[in-house]
């Protein structure tokens, strides 16, 4: 299965969760406003009970464990849009926001 993938300048914080697999450090140092820090460790223990938006956007330092981490909301979230975002952090150009762990 395939997942989307979405360029980073096509993301839309207004609209998608941003959901930031990254450890909680990288995740400090900088993350996109309005992201949330859901380390892929984690993932797997909330994916099932969460309530996912109309659409989410899977972000990691590349892009590829991301398409992963989509993937696998993808088979819990229902009637959800779920895309990783190509490139990943390595390609995101936009403002970064700080915050203490």
């Amino acid at each position: 299965m395939t997942v989307e993938q979405i360029d980073p300048t096509d993301v839309d914080t207004e609209i998608a969760d941003v959901i930031d697999i990254r450890d909680e450090d990288s995740f400090a140092e900088g993350h996109i406003p309005g992201a949330e820090n859901v380390p892929l460790d984690n993932l797997e223990e909330v994916v099932d009970e969460r309530e996912w938006n109309d659409e989410v956007v899977v972000a990691c330092y590349v892009g590829q464990t991301s398409q992963q981490a989509a993937r696998l909301i993808d088979a819990y979230a229902d009637d959800v849009i779920v895309a990783s975002m190509s490139g990943g952090y390595k390609k995101w150009d936009g403002p970064l926001r700080q915050s203490n762990k």
